[in-house]
C-alpha cells in the first residue's frame, strides 16, 4: 500500500476537529500570529513607499531615518509573530498526531484476530507511521502556509489595487500566462515525486525483507541473486529520481523566466508612468513588492492543495481504521469466575468457520468435556482443528454455534481479560519480543516480581543458560529472539506461563524438532508446568500419549474418538495409522 499516492476530498479533514478541539487555544494563539504577520508583510511595502518618496526623494533626512525604524519595527514584529506562528502550530501538529497514533495502535492492538487475516500487517503499519506523518505536515505546516497565503493574496491584490489599478489590470492578465504552465508542469513534479517515493518503498520492503531472512539467504547461497534483485530495485529508483530532477530543474527554468519575465514586463509599463507621472517611484516600488507577494502566494497555494488532497486521503483511511470495532465483544454483563477456579472445560455441540474460510468448518459439532486438573492430548491430522480448539478457548475466535464453558460458567459472558488471566500457552513456534529476558518473562504477568521471574525461569530450565548470555537477563535477545536457539525459545516460553500460574494450560508441543538434550529440558520443564493444572496438548511426542490421561483424536473438525492409547490403537483405525507414522519412532 502505497498511501501518498491516494488522495482524498479536503472535505475529510473535517474529521480532525475532534482531535483539534482540545488545543483550542494554542490554535487561536496562532492564528493570531497568522494574522499578524500576514498583515506586516503587506505593510512593508507601503513603508517601502514611504521610505522611497518621502525619504530618499525628499532628502529628507529624518524621514529617512523614521522609515529605517519602522522598518526594523516591522521586521523585529514579523520575526517574533512568525516564531510564535511556527512554534504553536507545529506544537499542535505534533500533539495531534501522536493522539491519533494512540488511538489507532489502541484500536488495532484490541481487534479480533479475524481481522488480521483479511488486512496486511504492513498496511496497518504504514497508516501508523506513513499517513499521520503526512497529517503531521498538513495539521502543522501546511494548513498554517495555505491560511497565510491566502491572506497575503487577497491583501496583496487589494494593496496592488489600491496603488495602481491601472497596472493591476495587466497583471491580472499575464497572471495567468505565468502561473497556467508552472501549475501544469508542477502537477508531474508531484507525479513523479510520488513515484520516486514508491520506488524507495519497494526497495526498503525488499531490504527488510531479505534481512530479516539473512539466515534462509545464506543457508541456499541466494546472496548473489537477491543482490541483483535489489540492483534492479535501485536502478529503477534511480531512473524515476532522475525522472523527476531533470522535469524539476525544467520546472525551476521556467519559473525563474516566466516570473522575471513577467516582473519586467510590469517594470517596463510602470517605470513608463512613473515618466509620465502617473505613478510615482515609491508607489512603484510598493507594487512591485506586492505583485512578488501574490505570485509567491499563489505558487504556494498550489503546492499546499496536493498535499491537503493527500491529506485527506490519509484522512480517511485513519478514521475508517478507527471506525472499526472487535466482533469479540465483552458481555454487558459479565459473570465473575469462581474462587478458587477448578478448571473444568465444556464444548457443547460448537461449531466454527474461520472468516476467510466460509465454506468449511473447522469445528463442527463438537462435544468435549475436560475434568479439572486433567491433561487431555489432542491428536489428528494436519488441519483437522486442533489449534482452532486453542483459539476458541482464548476467544481469539467465537464460535458460529454452540457453548463453550469454563466451570459451567459460558466464556462468553466472562471478561476477556478475566479469561485469558487464568490460560498459559505456550506454542509451537513462541514469539520472543525485541527486549530483554525480564521484559520477555514479564508477558506473562506484568507485575512479577525479579524472584518470580527467576523462579520462573529455573523451573523452566532457563535459568542456566540465560545467566550465560553476556549480561545475564538484562541481554537484549535480538529480533525475534535470535540470540536464541530453539530450545532456548521454548523454555524462554515456558517461564513466561510458568510466572502467571493459570489453571488452564495450552500446549502445542514443539519438542519433536529439538535435538536430544533440548528435547529433555524442555519436556522436564513442560512436566512441572503441567503438574495440577487443566492441560490441553497438542501431541508431537509419543511419551506425551503415554501420559496423557485421555487422548482425543480430531479429524475434520470433529471428536472422533476419545480414551486411552491402547484402546484407541484397537478402537480408532486413524489414530492407529497416525501412531503408526508419527509416533513408530519415538516409540
Amino acid at each position: 500500500m502505497n498511501t501518498q499516492d491516494n488522495k482524498g476530498n479536503i472535505k475529510s479533514l473535517k474529521q480532525l476537529k475532534t482531535y483539534l478541539a482540545p488545543y483550542k487555544k494554542q490554535i487561536a494563539g496562532a492564528l493570531v500570529a497568522l494574522v499578524f504577520s500576514s498583515s506586516v508583510v503587506l505593510g512593508l511595502g507601503k513603508a517601502l513607499q514611504y521610505l522611497i518618496d518621502d525619504g530618499i526623494k525628499k532628502n529628507d533626512v529624518h524621514l529617512l531615518d523614521r522609515s529605517f525604524i519602522i522598518f526594523l519595527v516591522l521586521t523585529l514584529g514579523l520575526a517574533a509573530a512568525t516564531y510564535a506562528r511556527y512554534y504553536l502550530i507545529s506544537w499542535v501538529g505534533e500533539k495531534v498526531v501522536a493522539d491519533i497514533r494512540r488511538d489507532v495502535y489502541s484500536r488495532i492492538i484490541r481487534l479480533h484476530t479475524a481481522f488480521f487475516e483479511i488486512t496486511r500487517t504492513g498496511e496497518l503499519i504504514s497508516r501508523i507511521t506513513t499517513d499521520t506523518t503526512l497529517l503531521q505536515t498538513v495539521v502543522g505546516s501546511s494548513v498554517s502556509v495555505a491560511l497565510r497565503n491566502l491572506i497575503l493574496f487577497f491583501g496583496g491584490s487589494l494593496m496592488m489595487l489600491h496603488t495602481s489599478p491601472r497596472l493591476s489590470a495587466y497583471v491580472s492578465l499575464i497572471v495567468p500566462i505565468v502561473v497556467f504552465p508552472i501549475v501544469v508542469i508542477g502537477r508531474q513534479v508531484r507525479r513523479l515525486s510520488k513515484a520516486t517515493q514508491g520506488r524507495v518503498a519497494d526497495l526498503s520492503s525488499h531490504a527488510e525483507e531479505t534481512l530479516s531472512g539473512i539466515r534462509t539467504i545464506q543457508a541456499f547461497s541466494l546472496e548473489d541473486y537477491e543482490t541483483g534483485r535489489f540492483i534492479h530495485q535501485v536502478n529503477l529508483s534511480l531512473h524515476t529520481a532522475l525522472s523527476r530532477i531533470r522535469v524539476r530543474a525544467a520546472l525551476t527554468a521556467l519559473v525563474i523566466t516566466f516570473v522575471f519575465g513577467a516582473v519586467m514586463i510590469v517594470l517596463w509599463i510602470g517605470g513608463r508612468d512613473v515618466m509620465l507621472g502617473r505613478l510615482s517611484s515609491g508607489e512603484l516600488s510598493a507594487f512591485l513588492f506586492y505583485s512578488v507577494v501574490v505570485a509567491g502566494s499563489v505558487g504556494a497555494i498550489s503546492e499546499v492543495v496536493g498535499e491537503l488532497q493527500r491529506a485527506a486521503g490519509a484522512t480517511e483511511r485513519l478514521m475508517e481504521l478507527l471506525s472499526y470495532h472487535s466482533e469479540i465483544t465483552e458481555a454487558e454483563n459479565p459473570v465473575p469466575l469462581p474462587r478458587p477456579l477448578k478448571g473444568n472445560l465444556e464444548f457443547h455441540n460448537v461449531t466454527f468457520h474461520y472468516p476467510s474460510r466460509l465454506d468449511k468448518p473447522a469445528i463442527e459439532q463438537l462435544n468435549l468435556s475436560i475434568e479439572p486438573g486433567e491433561t487431555l492430548a489432542l491428536v489428528g491430522p494436519s488441519g483437522a482443528g486442533k489449534t482452532t480448539l486453542f483459539q476458541l478457548l482464548l476467544r481469539f475466535y467465537d464460535p458460529q454455534s454452540g457453548t463453550i464453558t469454563l466451570d459451567g460458567i459460558p466464556t462468553r459472558d466472562v471478561k476477556i481479560a478475566e479469561l485469558r488471566s487464568h490460560i498459559g500457552i505456550v506454542p509451537q513456534d513462541p514469539v520472543i519480543f525485541s527486549a530483554n529476558a525480564w521484559d520477555n518473562i514479564r508477558c506473562g504477568k506484568q507485575d512479577a516480581t525479579v524472584k518470580e521471574i527467576i523462579a520462573a525461569a529455573a523451573d523452566a530450565s532457563a535459568i542456566d543458560f540465560l545467566e550465560k548470555l553476556p549480561n545475564g537477563l538484562d541481554t537484549y535477545l535480538g529480533e525475534k529472539g535470535v540470540q536464541l536457539s530453539g530450545g532456548q525459545k521454548q523454555r524462554l516460553a515456558i517461564a513466561r506461563a510458568m510466572v502467571r500460574n493459570p489453571r488452564i494450560l495450552l500446549l502445542d508441543e514443539a519438542t519433536s524438532a529439538l535435538d536430544s538434550e533440548n528435547e529433555r529440558k524442555v519436556q522436564q520443564a513442560l512436566t512441572r508446568l503441567m503438574q495440577g493444572r487443566t492441560t490441553l496438548v497438542i501431541a508431537h511426542r509419543f511419551s506425551t500419549l503415554q501420559n496423557a490421561n485421555r487422548i482425543a483424536v480430531i479429524n475434520n473438525g470433529r471428536l472422533e474418538a476419545i480414551g486411552k492409547h491402547e484402546e484407541l490403537l484397537q478402537s480408532n483405525p486413524l489414530y492407529a495409522r497416525l501412531a503408526e507414522l508419527q509416533f513408530k519412532a519415538a516409540a
